[in-house]
């Protein structure tokens, strides 16, 4: 994916946008891992195997996320695991992705494709599974529940028509065609 990136998507998007020099060009600077292990509260055994789930995802190991403050309703203290999350950069960046575009979004059930309305405006797309098991890494049958990840991809594309163009030479399959 790298090496596409560099030949094919620098050249693509410093023609669409008339860039100067190919380091105007937007990159994708790291992709977020995240999984929120609410249930965490009742059950501390919840933690190690969304850790181990997500560290099978990521290709590294996870950190746990804790909470900052005790929350009376949710039942919630201050500094107990309530997720994990794992950051991406370099080559397992772009592994992660290319398997994301090829392998897992394909095998998510009823996937029609992604919406253009997740762009925060700064050229950051965020994405959400509502199962870890599109992921061909994790077994069905050694699993103790279903779990949600979020992704966030991270570019430093200025707007979020540059970052949709650089997705989409990545073949991100996007719903709509264009940002509105």
């Amino acid at each position: 994916m790298l090496e596409y990136y560099r030949k094919d998507v620098v050249e693509k998007l410093k023609a669409k946008f008339a860039y100067k020099s190919s380091m105007q060009v937007p990159r994708i600077t790291k992709i977020t891992l995240n999984m929120g292990l609410g249930e965490a509260r009742e059950d501390k055994k919840v933690i190690p195997a969304g850790m181990s789930d997500l560290g099978k995802i990521a290709g590294q190991k996870p950190v746990a996320t804790i909470s900052r403050k005790s929350i009376a309703g949710f039942k919630l203290r201050e500094n107990w695991p309530i997720g994990c999350k794992a950051t991406l950069r370099g080559e397992r960046m772009y592994e992660f992705l290319d398997r994301l575009i090829s392998i897992a979004l394909p095998r998510v059930r009823d996937f029609r494709g992604l919406s253009i309305k997740s762009f925060d405006g700064r050229g950051n797309y965020s994405l959400g599974l509502k199962e870890q098991i599109v992921f061909p890494e994790i077994d069905y049958d050694k699993i103790d529940a279903l779990r949600g990840l979020d992704i966030t991809i991270t570019t430093n594309a200025k707007t979020n028509k540059e970052a949709q163009a650089l997705l989409e030479a990545f073949s991100f399959p996007f719903k709509e065609k264009d940002i509105g």
